[in-house]
């Protein structure tokens, strides 16, 4: 599969000098500072001027300046970024990548700025984290890669025949009042305004449990759990004789026939005895699912997100509230969603087998 597309090593390789001679070739095509920025933004992204930088470049152009060069500057030349002070960074860095600038300059006894532009212009380093649901062992990233290499020889085999026999499913909760995400939010501005403010919400208190199942055609069962009701075994269990197994005899009467090939997380109550005794009994196939591994479970990274974004930033007064929105926004989501989430899903198990069972995206 195609991977993520990444920033070519070009938009980063622009020195200063390179930057204004073409903010003084754009103004004399007769473009304005505004455009010349949005022209620099859409090639060097996060390594474009401000636009008060492009404003100061494109009032000395237009006021005859030739010269792109810095001008000479009084004073004894700079040495904070010298091949010294870059040595005594790194060796900072070498046993704790999570220090702050403040840190560094303690230990090196160089200045706060001279660290940062060390990091920064000569090391090209920018402090970055990424929260994962967990702290995956080595054993738990191998077994992520044996199920996905075990689900891609399948498919490899089967093909659109695998797929189309898979069955998963989940549980979530549904809230009251859930805000709206900061993507939702987002409003088209120019570069010199001001970002709009977003105040955080807590989620509403009134809550329903949903549990889901769906295939490559579309949601088979969504059930909405009684207030007050506990998911254990015995319940799970009830859930897949009395309401599931009738919803696929009724909407997919093929599949019965044909073979489900049956997913679910390792939640304590789907791999309880009870519940695998009846799926062996249904002669249902069960797909394993590695541990902590929401991002290669179709529910947790495709269908809910889908299903809340319709419900986000809505308040809902009462339970049957909360089921009556959350039934009219699994019907509003597109048909094709569904066949989007198994494509997404083998993307996902194919990109896993490929970095070694660390978190997809």
């Amino acid at each position: 599969m195609a991977g993520i597309i990444e920033s070519s090593p070009a938009h980063q390789n622009f020195s200063r000098y390179d930057i204004r001679v073409n903010i003084k070739y754009s103004v004399i095509l007769g473009k304005d500072a505004s455009c010349i920025h949005k022209d620099l933004v859409t090639v060097l992204r996060e390594n474009a001027p401000s636009i008060q930088t492009v404003r100061k470049w494109v009032k000395a152009v237009s006021e005859g300046r030739d010269d792109m060069e810095d001008e000479p500057r009084p004073g004894r030349p700079v040495t904070a970024c010298g091949d010294a002070n870059i040595s005594k960074v790194l060796v900072s860095l070498s046993d704790c990548r999570r220090k702050t600038c403040e840190e560094i300059s303690t230990e090196t006894s160089m200045s706060r700025t001279s660290v940062f532009r060390v990091l920064t212009n000569k090391l090209n380093k920018k402090k970055f984290s990424k929260w994962v649901p967990h702290l995956l062992t080595d054993e738990q990233k191998e077994s992520r890669v044996n199920f996905s290499r075990n689900f891609l020889r399948r498919f490899q085999t089967e093909q659109n025949d695998f797929l189309g026999r898979i069955i998963t499913g989940d549980e979530t909760w549904v809230y009251s009042w859930d805000p709206e995400t900061k993507r939702q939010t987002a409003e088209w501005r120019d570069f010199d305004e001001p970002r709009p403010e977003k105040v955080r919400r807590k989620q509403g208190a009134l809550k329903v449990m949903h549990m889901i199942f769906f295939d490559m055609n579309g949601v088979i069962l969504r059930w909405p759990l009684p207030i007050g009701t506990t998911i254990n075994a015995q319940y799970y269990k009830k859930v897949l004789q009395d309401k599931l197994r009738p919803a696929i005899r009724k909407k997919r009467p093929g599949l019965l026939e044909s073979g489900i090939l049956f997913h679910h997380d390792n939640a304590p109550v789907h791999t309880a005895r009870a519940v695998t005794d009846v799926l062996a009994g249904y002669k249902w196939e069960l797909l394993e699912h590695p541990r902590y591994s929401p991002d290669l479970a179709p529910c947790d990274f495709h269908l809910f997100p889908k299903m809340k974004e319709h419900l986000r930033g809505q308040r809902f007064e009462t339970e049957e509230d909360i089921i009556q929105a959350t039934k009219v926004a699994i019907k509003n989501l597109d048909k094709c969603s569904y066949v989007t989430a198994f494509k997404d899903w083998l993307q996902r198990i194919e990109k896993c087998a490929n970095n070694g069972g660390c978190y997809v995206e």
